[in-house]
């Protein structure tokens, strides 16, 4: 078994990682209506388009983020945010808050 500082080293890594993946997606579906606005429908129609991989690898995963499963390994923690560094509440509803974004930014692209 690993010693506990390796293991807290892992968590720590695998946090920061998933936390930047993070920060793109949320800049992804921010920018989506900013470029759809901006009639720059290619940049808008990329960044859709990373946000849709992101959909389909939660929904290959069973709704989870692999860095989750890869985080879980590491501790016997499991609060919403044990494998990222968002405050618990938006852990806890980040998929229905930025699944709504998203949503909308796609009606506002495709309009």
């Amino acid at each position: 078994m690993e010693a506990t500082g390796e293991r807290r080293r892992k968590l720590t890594m695998v946090k920061a990682l998933h936390t930047a993946v993070w920060l793109f997606f949320v800049a992804c579906i921010v920018l989506i209506p900013v470029a759809s606005a901006l009639r720059r429908f290619f940049w808008a129609e990329l960044l859709a388009g990373f946000v849709s991989v992101e959909c389909v690898v939660l929904a290959l995963n069973r709704g989870r983020c692999p860095l989750t499963d890869r985080a879980s390994q590491y501790t016997d923690e499991r609060s919403a945010n044990f494998d990222i560094y968002l405050p618990e509440w938006l852990a806890r509803n980040n998929k229905w808050i930025f699944g709504s974004l998203f949503a909308f930014d796609v009606v506002f692209l495709a309009w």
